[in-house]
């Protein structure tokens, strides 16, 4: 199993240690409640040290990411980061990934945890001359989220990350790459650079009251966020269409899967991802069946919301199906009402 290369870190905390992915990470240090209210009150840190992450650049870098991707890399400036996705043929979703551009034709990729090797392997073929290395395997990562997060990174990097910038710091006793990204609806950045490095700048934050925080947090707070989790609320089968990640395509350039997302556009979608919450504990899980008229799904994520204080969840059903909506909690059938994403708003 892979080790994160915080891992003593996490274990001087208290971490209980799961399995995730094939990687021993953190689920949680106090409880999930209190690092999830943490992060939203205040700034938490995540060892998020097993997320996809690999170096792109030299001469066709840029070309290579408009052929790949669903967005126009073309729009941002060295210096900022883009959304993007990846997809198959058959426009199905292969991955959700991260760009970091910091200058022309020097890019990070940030892909997901679970297909950093796939994607980095499709890169490499599709563009053999452009220089790829892998950077997860030399480097620790670390989310600092929060209302907070952005002034307690400036106290020890002297940069306040804005929203899908990119940044050098060199205060703590290295470099260390910082981009102003998340996975919980709320400001901060993620950091990255050698394990010594990133850990001195976890052990500034936590001597300023940031507090430690595991993958159930990230998970509920991501959640609450409507940030969708790969491999759970969409898979290689679903189009942006279907996943409502339309924000994520730039029609105006060619990349891989463009044509059959044309053709899908031309015909009524048979199942659109929906978002409903519940009453108070009656909480969707992921696996329960959600159901509108003769229209049935699962849900993909659900959840009890901290700062809702009730159920919140997702799935998949026929956007055209009237009646009420249900989703089976233990057996019986619960009301469920309609929601916008994203669920909470910071």
């Amino acid at each position: 199993m892979n080790r994160s290369p915080l891992h003593d870190l996490n274990a001087e905390h208290g971490a209980r240690l799961v399995d995730f992915g094939g990687w021993e990470m953190p689920l949680q240090y106090q409880s999930v409640l209190a690092e999830h209210k943490a992060v939203r009150a205040s700034a938490g840190w995540f060892d998020v040290s097993h997320l996809g992450r690999f170096r792109w650049e030299g001469r066709g870098a840029m070309a290579a990411l408009q052929g790949l991707l669903s967005n126009d890399v073309a729009l941002i400036e060295p210096g900022r980061t883009q959304y993007a996705l990846l997809l198959n043929q058959a426009g199905g979703i292969d991955d959700d990934l991260l760009v970091w551009q910091w200058d022309e034709e020097h890019y990070w990729v940030l892909p997901n945890a679970s297909t950093h090797d796939q994607v980095m392997a499709r890169f490499a073929a599709f563009a053999p001359q452009v220089h790829i290395e892998d950077l997860r395997a030399t480097t620790a990562m670390v989310a600092v989220q929060g209302p907070a997060a952005p002034g307690l990174i400036e106290d020890i990097l002297g940069i306040a990350p804005k929203r899908f910038r990119t940044y050098l710091a060199t205060r703590v006793g290295g470099t260390i790459h910082l981009a102003g990204t998340g996975y919980t609806g709320e400001r901060g950045g993620e950091l990255v650079g050698d394990p010594s490095t990133v850990g001195s700048a976890v052990r500034a934050l936590t001597a300023r009251g940031v507090v430690a925080c595991g993958l159930g947090a990230r998970d509920t707070l991501r959640l609450e966020a409507g940030l969708l989790l790969a491999g759970q609320d969409f898979d290689r089968e679903t189009t942006p269409l279907e996943a409502g990640l339309e924000f994520a395509i730039a029609w105006d350039h060619e990349f891989t899967g463009r044509q059959a997302l044309e053709q899908a556009r031309l015909s009524a979608l048979r199942r659109r991802l929906i978002a409903f919450t519940t009453e108070g504990r009656k909480i969707p899980r992921h696996g329960y069946r959600v159901r509108r008229g003769e229209s049935m799904g699962q849900v993909t994520s659900g959840n009890f919301s901290p700062m809702l204080e009730c159920g919140i969840g997702l799935g998949y059903l026929d956007p055209a199906a009237s009646g009420p909506l249900e989703v089976e909690i233990r057996g019986t059938w619960e009301g469920a009402a309609p929601a916008e994403l994203p669920f909470y708003r910071t």
